[in-house]
C-alpha cells in the first residue's frame, strides 16, 4: 500500500498548551458535574494524549469504522473523561451535551468506555489489562491483513495504560505474545504516575517496567517529563521507525496542576471539588464557563480531522483503483470486512458428518477445517492445547509468516481470550479459541467482554466432563458448564454427536452479535438415533440431556420403553431452547451441577461434589452416570408419583 500518512499540521506551542488546557478542564469539569469519576488520570496523562492525537493518529472523526485507521485503546479506562474530550474535540459525533452527562443513565459518556455506545471507542475497557491485550489483538489483525492484503492495510495500534493495567498479570501474557511474534505496529504509552486508588505503587510494586519490556522484545523509551510534548512526540516517532512493539514510559503526575491533590491517591476517584477546582483554573489562567472549547482549539482540531478525512479519501481512491484491477479481490475483503458468510459454507460442512462413533472434539475439528476450507477469515488457535482441543489446522503464524490461520497462543488463557477480543473488533476476521472446559475460569474476564460488546467470538471447551477420567478433580469441570449459562449475551451449545457438532458450528458463525461456547467430549460418543414414541401415546417419560449424558439418556429409555413405557429423548443442544412436556415426568442428565436444571425438570440428574480420579467410564459409573444407576433414579420417582 501507498504510505498514506502525510505529516500533520505543525500547531504552535501556545495552541498545544491551550488543548492540553482544554482536555484537562474538560475532564475535571466532567467529574465535577457527574459528582463522580476520576479526574486525575486524565489531567496528568493529557499532554501525551494530545500529542498522540494530534501528530501521529491517523483516523477520520467522520467514519470511526474506516478500516483502515490507526486504533486507540485506553486501557486505563477510568480515564474515560480524557477519551471523551478528544473525541468531543475532533468532531466525533459526540456532542458538549453528552460530556455534560458523564456517568448520567443513558448517555454516550458511560462512566468506563464502551464499545457501541461512544462513536470512536474501539473497544470496553476498565476491567484493568484488558485494553492493552486487546490493542495486542488489533496488532495482530493488522499484521495479518497486511499479510494478505498489502494494497489496503499499513495502520498502528496505540494504547494508553496505567500502572493498575501493568500490574494485572494480563498485561504479562499479552506482551510477552506480542514480543514474541514482533508486532511492530504497536505503541503502548504508559501513564507512569506511580499512584493507585490506594497510594504509592511503591506500597506493592517495584518492578523495572523498561526492564520487563526489554526482555520481552519490546522497543523501550522513557520520557522523564509528560509534560514535554516535543520529547513524546519523537519517542512515539522513534518508536513507528521500529520492527519491534514498543513501549513509551511517560512520566506524569496524576491531578497535575490542582493544588492538595495533584500527585496523590485523591485526585484517583473522586471530583476535586468546586474550590479546588476553581483554584486549579485560576492557577493556569483558565477563565472560561465549564465546558469551554476555545475557538483556536476547535479550529486546529478541524484542520487535524480534514486531514485524517483526506488521508481516509486516498485510502479509499486506492481501494477503487485495485477494484478495477481485481474486482474478486476486493469483494472478498469487503465481504470479511462485513461478516458476511461464504455462501459454499453449507456445502462444505456437509460432508462432516458420518456413522461411526467418535468424540465431539473430533467431529467439532472436522467441521472446523470444513468451514476453513471456504472461510479463510476464520482465524484462531489455543492454549497450547491445539491437538487435544481438535484445533490444529496447520502451521502457525510466525514472523517470517503472518498469512497463516493457525495461531500458538502458549499457555495464556485470559491473554488467548482478550487478544481474540481484540481480533475481532479490529474487523475482517472470525476467531476461535480453545482450552479444556475446566481452564474457562482462567479466561472468563474476556469472555464476560466478549459478550458485553457483542463479539462473535468462538470459545471451544473441550474435555466437558468427569469423563476426562484419570486426570482427577483437577481438571474435571462440574460447575463451568452452568456458570457460562448464566452469562448474559453468551450462547452455550453442547452437542452430541456429528450432527449436533456440525450444527453447534453453523450456528456460532452465523451468529455477528455475541460470542458462542462450544462444549466438547474428550470421549468418542455414538452417533444419535432420533426417535419419537409411538403414534397417539401420551408421553410418561421425557428425557433431557446434553453432549455425552445423550447416548445415555436414549439407552436409558430403550430400557424404559421395554418395559411398555411412552418415552422421549430430548438431546438439548442449547438449554434455552428446551420446553418440558408439562404431562410427563421430566428428567435431566447432565455430568455438571444440578443448579440450572432443577427448576426446569422434575428430577435433575448430575453431580453436585467433584469428581473423582480413574478411567473415564469408571467415574462416571461410580458418581451415578450408567444405565442402571439412571433408571433406578428415574423408577423411583415414577413409583412416587404413581
Amino acid at each position: 500500500m501507498t504510505d498514506l500518512k502525510q505529516e500533520p499540521p505543525r500547531l504552535s506551542a501556545e495552541t498545544d498548551r491551550l488543548a492540553i488546557d482544554t482536555l484537562r478542564m474538560l475532564a475535571a469539569d466532567m467529574v465535577q458535574a457527574a459528582d463522580s469519576g476520576h479526574p486525575g488520570m486524565p489531567m496528568g496523562a493529557a499532554p501525551m494524549a494530545w500529542t498522540l492525537w494530534s501528530r501521529h493518529l491517523r483516523h477520520d472523526p467522520a467514519d470511526p469504522h474506516w478500516p483502515d485507521r490507526d486504533r486507540f485503546v485506553l486501557s486505563a479506562g477510568h480515564g474515560s473523561a480524557l477519551l471523551y474530550g478528544l473525541l468531543h474535540l475532533f468532531g466525533y459525533d459526540l456532542p458538549e451535551g453528552q460530556l455534560r452527562r458523564f456517568r448520567q443513565l443513558g448517555s454516550q459518556t458511560p462512566g468506563h468506555p464502551e464499545y457501541g455506545e461512544t462513536p470512536g471507542v474501539e473497544c470496553t475497557t476498565g476491567p484493568l489489562g484488558q485494553g492493552m491485550a486487546m490493542a495486542v489483538g488489533m496488532a495482530l489483525a493488522e499484521r495479518m491483513t497486511r499479510a494478505r492484503y498489502p494494497e489496503v492495510t499499513g495502520h498502528r495500534t496505540y494504547a494508553i495504560v496505567g500502572d493498575g493495567c501493568l500490574m494485572e498479570g494480563i498485561s504479562h501474557e499479552a506482551a510477552s505474545f506480542a514480543g514474541h511474534l514482533g508486532l511492530g505496529g504497536l505503541t503502548v504509552l504508559w501513564d507512569d504516575n506511580s499512584i493507585t486508588i490506594d497510594g504509592g505503587v511503591e506500597r506493592s510494586c517495584s518492578d523495572d517496567q523498561l526492564a520487563r519490556f526489554a526482555a520481552y522484545g519490546w522497543h523501550t523509551e522513557s520520557v522523564p517529563d509528560g509534560t514535554d510534548t516535543e520529547a513524546v512526540d519523537r519517542a512515539l516517532t522513534r518508536a513507528a521507525a521500529d520492527g519491534r512493539p514498543s513501549f513509551v514510559a511517560v512520566r506524569t503526575v496524576i491531578g497535575d496542576g490542582a493544588p492538595g491533590v495533584e500527585g496523590t491517591s485523591k485526585a484517583h476517584g473522586s471530583p476535586l471539588g468546586e474550590e479546588v477546582l476553581a483554584e486549579t483554573k485560576k492557577l493556569i489562567g483558565w477563565d472560561h464557563p465549564p465546558f469551554t472549547v476555545p475557538g483556536d482549539v476547535r479550529a486546529a482540531c478541524a484542520e487535524l480531522a480534514r486531514q485524517g478525512a483526506a488521508e481516509h479519501a486516498r485510502w479509499t481512491a486506492e481501494l477503487q483503483a485495485l477494484e478495477a484491477r481485481a474486482p474478486e479481490r476486493v469483494a472478498e475483503f469487503r465481504r470479511r470486512q462485513e461478516r458476511r458468510l461464504p455462501e459454499e459454507l453449507d456445502a462444505a460442512l456437509e460432508g462432516v458428518v458420518g456413522g461411526k462413533a467418535r468424540a465431539t472434539r473430533k467431529s467439532s475439528e472436522a467441521a472446523l477445517k470444513a468451514a476453513l476450507s471456504v472461510m479463510p477469515e476464520l482465524v484462531g488457535g489455543s492454549a497450547d492445547l491445539a491437538e487435544s482441543t481438535g484445533t490444529a489446522i496447520g502451521e502457525v503464524i510466525d514472523r517470517a509468516d503472518f498469512s497463516r490461520s493457525a495461531i500458538a497462543f502458549g499457555i495464556r488463557e485470559f491473554g488467548m481470550a482478550a487478544i481474540l477480543n481484540g481480533m475481532s473488533l479490529h474487523g475482517g476476521y472470525r476467531v476461535f479459541g480453545s482450552t479444556f472446559l475446566v481452564f474457562a475460569d482462567y479466561l472468563r474476564p474476556a469472555l464476560r467482554l466478549s459478550a458485553l460488546m457483542g463479539q462473535p467470538v468462538v470459545y471451544v471447551f473441550t474435555h466437558d466432563s468427569i469423563a476426562v477420567g484419570e486426570d482427577g478433580p483437577t481438571h474435571q469441570p462440574i460447575a463451568h458448564l452452568e456458570s457460562l449459562r448464566v452469562t448474559p449475551g453468551l450462547r452455550v451449545l453442547r452437542p452430541a454427536d456429528d450432527a449436533e457438532t456440525v450444527e453447534a458450528w453453523r450456528l456460532a458463525l452465523e451468529r455477528t452479535d455475541g460470542p458462542t461456547a462450544l462444549i466438547l467430549s474428550r470421549q468418542s460418543l455414538p452417533q444419535l438415533r432420533r426417535e419419537e414414541p409411538g403414534p397417539g401415546r401420551a408421553v410418561e417419560v421425557e428425557i433431557v440431556a446434553t453432549g455425552s449424558e445423550s447416548s445415555l439418556a436414549e439407552a436409558a429409555a430403550e430400557a424404559l420403553r421395554a418395559e411398555g413405557r411412552a418415552v422421549r429423548v430430548v438431546s438439548a443442544l442449547d438449554r434455552t431452547l428446551y420446553t418440558p412436556d408439562p404431562e410427563a415426568l421430566t428428567v435431566s442428565i447432565e455430568a455438571g451441577v444440578t443448579s440450572g436444571w432443577a427448576g426446569v425438570v422434575d428430577l435433575a440428574i448430575g453431580i453436585d461434589g467433584f469428581g473423582s480420579s480413574g478411567k473415564g467410564g469408571d467415574v462416571m459409573a461410580h458418581h451415578g452416570f450408567s444405565v442402571g444407576a439412571v433408571l433406578d433414579r428415574i423408577r423411583e420417582r415414577l413409583d412416587r408419583v404413581r
